[in-house]
């Protein structure tokens, strides 16, 4: 079971009432009290996106929805999330987990580092692999990958997979600021960037403090470490919009409720299924962990795509990188078992 992702995308006005978010919706208005006016239980919030210029939402409504570790992510006039709240109190021993956090050596970033590339190159020639394009390169790399990644492998592997990813019909260059489907991945990849930042958040972490990425004027660079080996199931939802041949050039409401259902998507981890949003707190927390000196391995998901083929390499992985699993990560919350809602 997972937290609800909101959607707002016309005019709102959203308030606290009774522990309920109360949503009143004016473009609505005519067709009746029951079309124009919604509650949502507080607790069972993940995160809300506010994708209207025309959104009012109170101070108590905020208040209430970090207290309860929900994200709160505002967008621009082109409908691009551009900010995001988080509560700044997640978890019980929060103190001491920074100091850990912060504490952590470099060796042990880097060996953390070389686990993050590996999974993400897995990942990426799983999509691959799902799409019958060459992948035994990215295997290769992902084998050879040392720790902290000197040799750029992580590169390596994304300049073959964007170049071959895409179908040939469209002449693809990743960029934030490219042309579509670009358009797509960054709104999915935002979306995701924030459940990791709130899965960190509550196992306890700054986001701030990354293992790699160490950008001043970045305020999530450990969300943009972790959530590499996760980016892969955002490419396989706007490669299925593609596929479809829906039209990707705008944002339009339909791939938007499409991207929001990254939190639901089934991620597979070696004992079994979890919705993204649930796996994604089994990471956070081994994360958390593997600070500590409990756990030397982040447990990342896999995009099983290989056969029995895929069991070897992954296990010659674990051989491989200097590092040895000790303990097991803390049980991931539960909540309500929803859809995203766009309103």
């Amino acid at each position: 079971m997972i937290k609800r992702t909101l959607l707002f995308s016309n005019p709102a006005y959203l308030s606290l009432q009774q522990d309920q978010l109360s949503i009143k919706l004016p473009h609505l208005k005519d067709l009746g009290e029951k079309e124009s006016q919604k509650t949502v239980p507080i607790e069972d919030i993940g995160i809300v996106l506010l994708d209207h210029q025309q959104i009012t939402i109170t101070h108590g409504c905020m208040a209430a929805l970090l207290e309860n570790n929900a994200a709160i992510i505002t967008c621009n006039q082109t409908h691009h999330p551009t900010g995001m709240m988080l509560p700044i109190d997640g978890h019980d021993i929060q103190s001491e987990r920074f100091r850990y956090q912060i504490d952590a050596s470099q060796p042990l970033k880097k060996q953390l580092w070389q686990q993050t590339v590996q999974a993400k190159i897995m990942n990426q020639a799983a999509v691959l692999a799902e799409r019958d394009i060459e992948h035994e390169n990215m295997l290769y790399w992902a084998r050879s990958v040392r720790s902290g990644d000197p040799d750029n492998y992580e590169g390596r592997a994304a300049a073959y997979y964007w170049k071959n990813v895409f179908p040939k019909k469209i002449e693809f260059f990743r960029g934030r600021e490219g042309d579509p489907p670009n358009n797509l991945l960054n709104y999915g990849y935002a979306i995701l960037r924030a459940i990791v930042a709130r899965g960190l958040v509550c196992s306890g972490l700054l986001p701030t403090l990354g293992i790699h990425h160490r950008n001043k004027y970045n305020a999530y660079c450990l969300a943009d470490d972790i959530m590499e080996p996760y980016r892969p199931y955002v490419d396989r939802i706007v490669l299925k919009i593609i596929d479809k041949g829906e039209n990707f050039l705008e944002l339009g409401t339909s791939i938007k409720s499409q991207l929001l259902g990254i939190a639901s998507v089934d991620v597979q981890f070696d004992k079994g299924k979890s919705p993204l949003m649930v796996g994604l707190q089994s990471t956070t927390s081994s994360l958390a962990k593997c600070y500590e000196g409990s756990l030397r391995r982040i447990n990342y998901p896999a995009i099983k795509a290989f056969g029995s083929k895929y069991k070897s390499i992954y296990n010659d992985l674990a051989d491989d990188s200097e590092v040895k699993l000790v303990d097991e990560p803390d049980k991931p919350e539960s909540s309500t078992n929803d859809d995203a809602l766009p309103f």
